[in-house]
C-alpha cells in the first residue's frame, strides 16, 4: 500500500477524502448521512463527464454499509458508469477505508449504485450524448 493509497485493479479513485470529528454519530462512527453523500458526489463525476452537462440524481439504486468507517480513515471512491439510457446513466461506487497508518490495512466500507438523469439548465430531462 505505501503512501499512495488505495487502487483496485488499476483505476484511480474519482474522490478520496478524511472524515473528521464533526462526521461522526453517536456511537463513535462515521454517519451513515455523510458516507451517502460522499458517494453521491462521487458518482456524479463520472455521470457529469459522460453527460457533458447538468444532472440529477433520480435514485439510489442499492446502498450497503459494509463496514463502519472511523475518523483518521482515509476513505477512497471508485465510480463506474454500468449503464447508459437515453437520459440517463446508472453508476456504481465502491468505498474503500485505508485505516491503521502504522500498519496500514484496505477494507471494503460500502458500496451503492445511483443513477442520474441528464437535464437542461432549467431542469428538464434531456438526451445523453453519444459517447
Amino acid at each position: 500500500m505505501g503512501h499512495e493509497g488505495v487502487k483496485i485493479s488499476g483505476r484511480e479513485p474519482v474522490l478520496r477524502v478524511m472524515p473528521m470529528p464533526a462526521d461522526m454519530n453517536g456511537n463513535g462512527d462515521i454517519f451513515g448521512g455523510w458516507v451517502m453523500a460522499q458517494c453521491d458526489i462521487a458518482a456524479a463525476i463520472p455521470a457529469m463527464r459522460r453527460a457533458r452537462g447538468r444532472i440529477a440524481t433520480v435514485a439510489v439504486n442499492s446502498f450497503l454499509f459494509k463496514q463502519p468507517i472511523s475518523v483518521g480513515d482515509i476513505v477512497s471512491f471508485y465510480a463506474e458508469i454500468v449503464k447508459v439510457g437515453r437520459t440517463s446513466i446508472s453508476v456504481d461506487v465502491q468505498v474503500f477505508a485505508e485505516r491503521n497508518p502504522s500498519h496500514p490495512v484496505v477494507v471494503k466500507v460500502t458500496e451503492a449504485q445511483f443513477t442520474y438523469v441528464a437535464i437542461n439548465d432549467d431542469g428538464s430531462k434531456r438526451e445523453v450524448p453519444a459517447p
